[in-house]
């Protein structure tokens, strides 16, 4: 049996999802209650920039980002214990609510591939 440990392999996960909001508020609500928590490690200053950036922002990407760790995406991949996230850098945007636009651009370029 290997020592896996020596032998470390990593891969890049990236997932491409598409949510409905279907209540802004109760999203930002959601994510104040995560900012305001003990628990986010932010200084004061942080904190009320980031309460100030979530009530900004009418689309609720910004509350979104505050509600999304990477262990919620690992547990899409069952069965599987062996996987830890190392690093992960998170962007939500608005969307005019489909992938199709973005797949057709991928299906092009395999094309020229």
């Amino acid at each position: 049996m290997s020592d896996v440990t020596d032998t470390a392999r990593y891969l890049r996960l990236t997932v491409d999802l598409v949510v409905e909001v279907t209540d802004v508020g109760a999203l930002q609500a959601a994510a104040l209650k995560e900012i305001r928590s003990p628990e986010s490690d932010l200084e004061e200053s942080e904190r009320q920039e980031q309460i100030d950036l979530v009530n900004a922002d009418e689309t609720g990407a910004a509350a979104l980002q505050w509600l999304i760790e990477p262990d919620h995406v690992l547990s899409l991949v069952e069965h599987i214990d062996e996987v830890e996230p190392r690093e992960a850098m998170l962007g939500v945007e608005p969307s005019d609510g489909s992938l199709e636009d973005e797949e057709d651009e991928h299906d092009h370029d395999h094309d020229h591939v």
